[in-house]
């Protein structure tokens, strides 16, 4: 079994049905494709690279490898202005819009890792919390993240001011109100932390 992530060139930002229903094969030939696909088999040379006519790139990899490629794969996407679909979760990062949070990183229970993610791709992201998928967060390393599991038909919320040492936790009633909090952390806006009540956890 190989994983796969698929990479191209669009002008705008595209739903993950959109993406899903892209035909590859007529996309124009891009020179960030090339370069990228050029890149990546440089940087991770047990990964299987393939940009047909430089339209797009097919990157296939070990599921013991997915861990340190995939995260390679979605920074030089964007380093290179491209999208990154992900056919195997239903994902799309795109390249915008962004939260305010410079390299940023959404993890997730599955093994997804992204820097700087896009705020559909976290939204979207959110939408797989469960058995399969049963946390997400959003950090910013040494300072701050927010992070949420399903827990008995609620979500539990945490948040961490990695600054002071405070971690503190707080549950949200259903899933609108976790994408809302994941999406005021991501822009900066501190509205999530004045919603809801919060209890202080012991930091070990």
């Amino acid at each position: 079994m190989m994983f796969e992530l698929v990479v191209w060139h669009v002008p705008a930002p595209v739903g993950v049905a959109e993406a899903a229903a892209a035909d590859l094969a007529a996309l124009p030939a891009s020179p960030r494709v090339e370069a990228f696909a050029a890149e990546l088999a440089r940087a991770a040379p047990d990964a299987a690279v393939a940009a047909p006519g430089s339209r797009y790139a097919r990157v296939r990899m070990t599921p013991e490898r997915v861990d340190e490629i995939s995260p390679e794969v979605y920074a030089l996407a964007r380093e290179h202005g491209l999208i990154v679909y992900d056919p195997e979760r239903g994902l799309v990062h795109n390249l915008e819009p962004l939260g305010v949070h410079e390299g940023m990183q959404l993890h997730t229970g599955d093994g997804l890792v992204v820097a700087d993610p896009d705020l559909g791709l976290i939204h979207d992201a959110l939408g797989r919390l469960g058995p399969a998928s049963p946390f997400a967060a959003l950090v910013v390393f040494g300072r701050h993240f927010v992070q949420t599991s399903p827990e008995d038909g609620v979500f539990e919320l945490e948040y961490k001011d990695s600054v002071r040492g405070v971690l503190s936790r707080t549950t949200a009633s259903g899933l609108d109100d976790v994408r809302r909090a994941f999406r005021e952390y991501a822009i900066g806006d501190d509205a999530f932390l004045a919603r809801h009540d919060w209890t202080r956890v012991p930091v070990g």
